[in-house]
C-alpha cells in the first residue's frame, strides 16, 4: 500500500486522479455516501435538536470495511470528493465511518488536470463543518417534510404517495401552467401581408405592424387597397451587434442540452458526470458564469489560432445570483484547444456544446446591418413594413447561437433585395389571414428549469433529481400529444379581386412536455389548501437563503429547523380533521340521462376512473366504471365529456389476430396493456387504450419482441451483455439473469462499462446477504437485512441482542434466541 491513500466518490474519477500522482499514491472510491439517515421514523431526535442518527448503508458496508483496511496500511489520508457541499458531506460521512482524525486533508479541484490535482495536494485544509451543517440541514428538513407529510397524503387523498418540498414546489409550477392553459381564452385577430415581386426572381415581403380584431375590418382594409399604389416611402439602415451569452452553469446546460439536443436534464447531467470525471471538463455543478485568468488566457489563444486575432474579445461574466461562489467557475473545457473528443457520441455532442459556449464567450460580437423599409398605400394612411438584416462580421455566431424555449421566437430576420425610396411596387398578393393567440406553452424540462431557477427554488445539484422525482412518482408525465384540427379564414386581394376561402390547420400538438396527472393536481390542490408553506415559492427561495446562511456559518443549523419545524408540526395535526370528501379526489358529476343512475370521477389505487351508480347496500346493481383518457383530468373532466367516456368501447375488448391468435386491449394494475398468446405487453403512455387499432396492436407486439431480444452493448466473462424494456422497466442482461438499471438510467445511454458495474454490485449485494449459514440446518441463517443483521429460522425473522456480534453467532446461540423471541401474533379476522 502506498503511503498516501486518496479518496474520492467516483471509480471513474479515482482512475483518472490516480494517473496523476505518482507511486506514493492509491485512490480508492468510496462509491458515493456510505452513510445515510435509516428508514424508520426515529432517525432524528426532534427533542433534542433535531440530531440525526446515521447509519452505514447496508450496501455500503463491504466498501467501508475495505476502506478501514486501506486507512491502517496509509500513513496519510486525503478526502478528494467534490467540490461542493454534497462532496462535503461525504468526506465528512467517510471521516466518521473510517474513524479519521478531524484534521485530516481535504482537498477539492474544480477540474480532473494534472496541474489542478497538483495544486490541490500542495493546498490542502480540513472538513467545512459549515458547508456540511448546510448540507445536512437540507437532508434533515426534506426528511421531516417527507416522513410527516407523506401520511396524511396517503390518509387524506391516496395510499403510496409522498411529497417533499423542492419537488412539491415544482409540480405547483407545473399545475398551474396547466390551470392558466384551461382558463385561456384564445381570440383570433387577422394578421396581413403582402408579397411584391421583384427583379431576378426576388419577392419582397412586407407586413403591416397591426393586426386587426374582425374579419370585418380587415376585409375593409384590403378593399381600400383595391387599384392602389404601392411605393418605398423610406429606407432607413442602422448598425447593430449581438454579444455572445455567458459560458454555462448547471441550469443554462441543462436548458441548452434539452433545446439543441435534446437530452432529458438527468441525462444532461450524467453525461456531464463522465466528461468531468475523464477530465474533459470543469466541475458540473456549479451557479458561477465567471472563468479564471487562465481558462480565458487559454480560449484566447485557441480562438487565435483557429479563426483569427480579429475574432478575439476577452470577457469576464458577473454571476447575477448574490449566492453564487464566484471563486468557483462556469462549466468550460480543461483543454480550449480540444474541440472535439472520441468516443461515446453524446457524450461528444454535449462536449462540443460546452466547448463552442466558452469558446463563443471570449470571441468578438457580431457586427450587423438592419434595413427597414416602409412602404406606402396611396388609398390609405397605412403602411406596410419589411424588415431585413445584414451580417457584417460574424464574430462568436461563427461558432455558436444560443436556441430559445420558444422556437417561434427565433430571429427569422432574412437580407432585403435591393430597394430605393420612391420606387414602385407591382402587388402580387396582399392577404388577410386569421391568426389564434396561444395560450402559454406547457413546460419543458428545460423551461421548468429555468422557471425553478428564477424563483430562487432549488440549487444547480437538485434540478434534475428534482424533475425525475416528480416523474417517477407520477405527479407528472412527459410525453408528446397529438394536436387538435380547427378552421382559419383567408381574404386574399389578388388582381384587385378579393376571394375568401376557409382552411383547416393542425394546432396544440406538444413534443417532450410535462402534464399533471390527476394524482398531481389533486394533491397539490390539497397542499395549496392546507400547507401554504411547502409550496409557496418566496417561501422555499428564502429556505435556500438560511442554507447558504448555514454554509457561511453565520445561522446555527438546528435553530433554522426549529423555526420551521413548530408551525410545520401543528398543521399536520390540524390537518387530521380536514374532510376527505372535501379534497377532490372524487366529484359528483351530475345524473346519466338513460339510466338515472348518478356519476362521479373518483381518483383510484391504479389511477382516474369515472364511475355509473353507486351501491349504498350489498344487495343494490354494481357500479359500472370507466378509465379517463391520458388527457383527462379529475379536476377539470366534465359531465358531456364523462358521457362521452362511457360511449367509448368498453375494455377489455378483442382488436383482431395475430398468428392465429387474438390481441385483447385491457387496463391493469400497471396500465394499458395488449394480451395476446397469455403474454402481456404494456401499452406505450401516449397510446390510446379505447383507439389502438389491429395494425397498431400488431406493430406494438412486434417492437416488443425486438426490445427483449435487446441489443449487445459489451461482453463480460465470455458471454454477451444485452439491454431490454420489460414490464417493471430498462435492464440488462447477462448469462440469464437480469439486473435493472439505476434510477436516470436508460438503455439507450448505458455503456458495456456501467452495465459491468451493475452486475459486480448486485452480485457482492447477493454474495454479502448472509453472514452466516449452517451446513447442518440450511433453515436457519443470519442475514445482512437493510436495516442491519439479523436471525432467519425459517419464515421467522429474529432480532439480535445490540451487545451480540453476528459473525460470532453459533447455530445453538440462533435456536436459543429464536426459543427466547415472542412468538408472531396470530392473524385474526377483522371485526
Amino acid at each position: 500500500m502506498s503511503k498516501n491513500l486518496v479518496i474520492v466518490e467516483s471509480p471513474a474519477k479515482a482512475k483518472t486522479i490516480e494517473g496523476y500522482l505518482g507511486k506514493d499514491f492509491t485512490v480508492k472510491s468510496s462509491f458515493g455516501h456510505v452513510r445515510d439517515l435509516p428508514k424508520e421514523n426515529d432517525a432524528i431526535d426532534v427533542k433534542n435538536g433535531f440530531k440525526p442518527t446515521y447509519i452505514i448503508s447496508p450496501e455500503k458496508i463491504k466498501v467501508v470495511n475495505e476502506l478501514k483496511s486501506a486507512v491502517k496500511a496509509a500513513e496519510e489520508v486525503w478526502l478528494a470528493t467534490d467540490d461542493d457541499r454534497e462532496g462535503e458531506s461525504i468526506s465528512w460521512h467517510l471521516k466518521e465511518a473510517l474513524g479519521l482524525a478531524d484534521s485530516t486533508k481535504r482537498i477539492v479541484f474544480r477540474e480532473i488536470t494534472k496541474k489542478a490535482i497538483q495544486n490541490a495536494i500542495q493546498n490542502p485544509r480540513t472538513i467545512d463543518v459549515d458547508l456540511v451543517n448546510a448540507q445536512q440541514a437540507r437532508r434533515v428538513l426534506d426528511r421531516l417534510i417527507g416522513f410527516e407529510l407523506s401520511p396524511v397524503l396517503w390518509s387524506k387523498v391516496k395510499k403510496g404517495l409522498s411529497a417533499g418540498r423542492v419537488q412539491s414546489v415544482a409540480v405547483r409550477i407545473v399545475v398551474e401552467r396547466e390551470r392558466d392553459i384551461e382558463n385561456f381564452d384564445s381570440k383570433s385577430s387577422f394578421k396581413i401581408v403582402a408579397l411584391f415581386p421583384l427583379a431576378a426572381g426576388r419577392v419582397l415581403q412586407a407586413e403591416l405592424p397591426k393586426n386587426f380584431e374582425t374579419e370585418a375590418l380587415a376585409k375593409a382594409f384590403l378593399e381600400k387597397c383595391i387599384g392602389a399604389e404601392f411605393k418605398i416611402k423610406n429606407l432607413e439602415t442602422k448598425p447593430a451587434k449581438k454579444s455572445p451569452t455567458a459560458p454555462f452553469t448547471t441550469s443554462t446546460l441543462q436548458q441548452e442540452a434539452s433545446r439543441k439536443l435534446g437530452y432529458s436534464v438527468a441525462s444532461t447531467m450524467m453525461y456531464a458526470q463522465k466528461l468531468y470525471e475523464a477530465g474533459k471538463i470543469s466541475y458540473m455543478r456549479t451557479d458561477s458564469t465567471s472563468l479564471s485568468e487562465e481558462a480565458i488566457g487559454k480560449a484566447k489563444e485557441a480562438i487565435t489560432n483557429a479563426y483569427g486575432v480579429d475574432y478575439v474579445q476577452t470577457r469576464q461574466y458577473k454571476t447575477k445570483d448574490e449566492s453564487a461562489q464566484e471563486a468557483h467557475e462556469a462549466i468550460r473545457p480543461t483543454d480550449f484547444a480540444e474541440s472535439t473528443l472520441s468516443g461515446d457520441v453524446k457524450e461528444r455532442r454535449l462536449y462540443e456544446l460546452i466547448w463552442k459556449r466558452a469558446i463563443a464567450s471570449q470571441m468578438a460580437d457580431a457586427q450587423l446591418e438592419r434595413t427597414t423599409a416602409t412602404v406606402g398605400i396611396s388609398q390609405t394612411s397605412e403602411e406596410l413594413i419589411a424588415q431585413g438584416e445584414v451580417i457584417k462580421f460574424d464574430g462568436f455566431l461563427k461558432v455558436y447561437l444560443e436556441s430559445k424555449d420558444d422556437e417561434e421566437d427565433e430571429d427569422n430576420s432574412k437580407m432585403l433585395p435591393p430597394l430605393n425610396i420612391g420606387q414602385i411596387l407591382n402587388l402580387y398578393t396582399l392577404k388577410a389571414t386569421e391568426r389564434f393567440s396561444r395560450p402559454p406553452a406547457r413546460y419543458t424540462e428545460a423551461s421548468l428549469v429555468k422557471a425553478l431557477e428564477d424563483k430562487g427554488v432549488g440549487r444547480p445539484s437538485t434540478y434534475a433529481p428534482t424533475i425525475s422525482t416528480i416523474i417517477k412518482r407520477e405527479y407528472v408525465v412527459k410525453e408528446d400529444r397529438e394536436g387538435k384540427e380547427r378552421s382559419f379564414k383567408e381574404i386574399v386581394l389578388k388582381d384587385n379581386k378579393i376571394s375568401e376561402k376557409t382552411s383547416k390547420e393542425t394546432y396544440g400538438t406538444e413534443k417532450a412536455k410535462l402534464f399533471p396527472t390527476s394524482v398531481g393536481m389533486v394533491v397539490n390542490d390539497f397542499l395549496v389548501e392546507n400547507f401554504k408553506e411547502v409550496v409557496d415559492f418566496k417561501f422555499t427561495a428564502d429556505m435556500e437563503d438560511e442554507f447558504d446562511e448555514i454554509a457561511k456559518g453565520k445561522v446555527e443549523w438546528s435553530k433554522m429547523i426549529d423555526n420551521f419545524y413548530q408551525g410545520f408540526h401543528q398543521t399536520i395535526e390540524d390537518s387530521k380533521s380536514v374532510d376527505r370528501n372535501t379534497v377532490g379526489s372524487s366529484r359528483d358529476l351530475g345524473v346519466d340521462p338513460k339510466t338515472g343512475k348518478p356519476i362521479s370521477v373518483r381518483l383510484g389505487k391504479f389511477g382516474p376512473y369515472v364511475q355509473l351508480g353507486e351501491a349504498k347496500t350489498k344487495d343494490d346493481e354494481k357500479p359500472v366504471y370507466f378509465n379517463l383518457k391520458k388527457d383527462q383530468l379529475v379536476t377539470t373532466i366534465t359531465l358531456e365529456e364523462a358521457l362521452a367516456l362511457m360511449e367509448l368501447p368498453k375494455l377489455p375488448r378483442e382488436v383482431g389476430f395475430f398468428e392465429d391468435k387474438p390481441m385483447v386491449i385491457g387496463a391493469g394494475k400497471m396500465g394499458p396493456y395488449i394480451r395476446h398468446d397469455d403474454k402481456y405487453t404494456s401499452l406505450p403512455p401516449n397510446e390510446d387504450p379505447f383507439t389502438v387499432s389491429e395494425e397498431r396492436a400488431i406493430e406494438l407486439l412486434l417492437e416488443k419482441r425486438q426490445a427483449d431480444v435487446g441489443s449487445a452493448i459489451g461482453t463480460f466473462e465470455g458471454e454477451p451483455i444485452t439491454t431490454g424494456k420489460g414490464r417493471f422497466g430498462p435492464y440488462v442482461k447477462h448469462n440469464g439473469k437480469f439486473y435493472s438499471l439505476g434510477r436516470g438510467e436508460s438503455i439507450e445511454t448505458i455503456s458495456g462499462e456501467r452495465a459491468i458495474e451493475i452486475i459486480l454490485k448486485k452480485r457482492d449485494s447477493e454474495a454479502n446477504k448472509y453472514l452466516k449459514e449452517f451446513p447442518e440446518n440450511d433453515s436457519i441463517k443470519v442475514v445482512n437485512g437493510m436495516y442491519g443483521p439479523y436471525i432467519q429460522i425459517g419464515k421467522r425473522n429474529i432480532k439480535i441482542p445490540k451487545d451480540t456480534k453476528p459473525e460470532d453467532l453459533t447455530l445453538e446461540d440462533c435456536i436459543k434466541l429464536g426459543e427466547e423471541a415472542p412468538a408472531p401474533a396470530a392473524r385474526g379476522k377483522k371485526k
